[in-house]
């Protein structure tokens, strides 16, 4: 099973590319939306998922997607899929 913090890291590799609000990255934590905090907007959003089920080997349903709004929401997407493999 994936540490924690290895799943944090490469999310924050995913999430990079896609942040207009480099300032709020540099602080990014659990409790960061992508949207309000990074200013993401949501077609990224999507990108980000194909990135996410891609770099895990994971696939998330749309349900799962919706939720997709924070870190720590996506960390416990990607750690319930993972678990579920």
């Amino acid at each position: 099973m994936m540490e924690k913090t290895e799943i944090i890291q490469r999310l924050n590799t995913i999430v990079k590319p896609f942040v207009i609000n480099k300032d709020a990255f540099e602080s990014i934590d659990e409790n960061t939306d992508f949207i309000k905090d990074l200013n993401i907007n949501s077609a990224n959003l999507v990108d980000i998922v194909l990135d996410v089920e891609e770099a895990f080997g994971i696939e998330i349903d749309n349900q799962s997607m919706e939720k997709m709004l924070s870190v720590k929401a996506t960390l416990n997407i990607i750690e319930t899929k993972l678990a579920e493999k």
